[in-house]
């Protein structure tokens, strides 16, 4: 069972996708035909959907460079998603809607889960392609409204409701997708642990967010939880990172390096969502990562179909 799950984390998903797109060019790797099971949260939803479906990789790092600006254009009552979430919805529905056309979860051409979180009713939430015999809730669901369900991180973007259901990111439990696609092939599709393999994409950790003296400056100017909603945005960023980073460590202990490989990088400062001004020092870490472990990546791909 060869897995492959790809991290949420905003702009910085042109990390992810630079780097399968250099596993595309070095190594020939088809992805649906490489991997059995392929997990995206918010951002790595798009990237993962696009693999499944066999959209080229190539045309969504393209996507993040040429579409980062609209997609991140704050709308009037947005500042700092005080009155209402940073930006509108609106130009990235399109945009998923022109990547993704008509197709459903059942057009995938492999296994493909979206991570998302029911506020609604206070519960996970995740999109399945039909790949076992019970999974019928979400056959007919558009992937657009499956990723842009998963991309609609608080503050941020606007909840979504399909069908029934309220939706927002899935990074809220799963930003670091992992843990829940280990589970999946080990529980629900009783694959043993042994013959699992892992490849898990990340979009960097930041390590610095909040200053003591800063926030108490505010805290004490505005109090209370207006005065921490003026950096709410920043802490979206944090509890995200802090679940993508536990979901790292846990994942090490569970398997070892034969089975699970992490490309990721970690960052002295904060690593904002929503700058596209960093963009290019993303793909810069990416082709860093890239040559570094391109030996590792390589041993790691040997056995995949349509692989090296």
């Amino acid at each position: 069972m060869r897995i492959l799950a790809i991290d949420g984390g905003g702009i910085r998903g042109v990390y992810a996708a630079y780097i399968l797109k250099r596993i595309a060019e070095e190594f020939n790797t088809t992805f649906y035909k490489c991997f059995d099971l392929i997990v995206g949260t918010s951002t790595g939803a798009i990237i993962a959907a696009a693999l499944a479906t066999n959209y080229p990789i190539e045309k969504i790092v393209g996507l993040y460079e040429v579409n980062s600006k609209q997609i991140f254009k704050k709308q009037p009552g947005g500042f700092l998603g005080l009155l209402q979430s940073r930006y509108n919805n609106r130009y990235l529905k399109t945009l998923l809607g022109q990547t993704f056309g008509k197709k459903t979860m059942s057009d995938v051409l492999t296994r493909l889960m979206i991570p998302a979180t029911d506020i609604g009713n206070g519960q996970v939430f995740v999109f399945k392609s039909n790949y076992l015999e019970e999974f019928v809730r979400d056959k007919d669901i558009r992937i657009a409204d499956a990723v842009l369900a998963s991309c609609s991180a608080p503050t941020y973007f606007n909840p979504i409701v399909v069908r029934e259901y309220l939706l927002a990111d899935g990074g809220l439990w799963a930003n670091n997708p992992s843990i829940a696609a280990l589970v999946e092939a080990t529980g629900k599709m009783k694959t043993p642990v042994e013959k699992v393999r892992l490849l898990s994409v990340g979009t960097g950790i930041g390590n610095r967010y909040y200053s003591r003296k800063t926030v108490n400056r505010w805290w004490r100017k505005v109090g209370g939880l207006f005065g921490l909603s003026l950096y709410g945005t920043k802490l979206v960023e944090v509890i995200l990172n802090l679940q993508s980073k536990s979901a790292q460590n846990m994942m090490g202990l569970l398997l070892d390096e034969v089975h699970y490989l992490r490309l990721n990088f970690e960052s002295d400062n904060k690593l904002s969502l929503d700058r596209i001004d960093i963009i290019d020092d993303l793909k810069s870490r990416a082709d860093q990562i890239f040559t570094y472990k391109a030996k590792t990546i390589e041993r790691f791909l040997r056995e995949c179909e349509g692989g090296v």
